[in-house]
């Protein structure tokens, strides 16, 4: 089974940083496309971020420039460095495997969801 555990939210004032860790255990992230998400309170889940097994990387519209997405495939983690956070950052983040249905926002082509991690940026 495919698990995936994230960490590394927490609280930030704007203009702030944090570096999200995606781990998996049971598979070994390296032959996957994974991809960061968020839900904010009230709003659906959407897409941030995501790497493909040739690392290139795909970014939603809001983060570019400011998000970077990185897999360290020895530590079998992938990262999402967030700088220069906004409020409209905050939510729940969680990291999913890509099982290629659809586009890579589409929260329905994906399997294997972690139980996510908060980030609050507030002043």
């Amino acid at each position: 089974q495919l698990q995936l555990v994230e960490s590394g939210g927490g609280s930030v004032q704007p203009g702030g940083s944090l570096r999200l860790s995606c781990t998996a255990s049971g598979f070994t992230l390296d032959n996957y496309s994974i991809a960061w998400f968020r839900q904010a309170p009230g709003k659906e889940r959407e897409g941030v971020s995501r790497i493909n097994p040739s690392d290139m990387p795909s970014y939603a519209d809001f983060v570019k420039g400011r998000f970077t997405i990185a897999r360290d495939n020895a530590k079998n983690t992938v990262y999402l460095q967030m700088n220069s956070l906004k409020p409209e950052d905050t939510g729940v983040y969680y990291c999913a495997v890509d099982s290629h249905r659809g586009a890579w926002t589409w929260t329905g082509a994906y399997d294997s969801w972690g139980q996510g991690t908060q980030v609050t940026v507030s002043s």
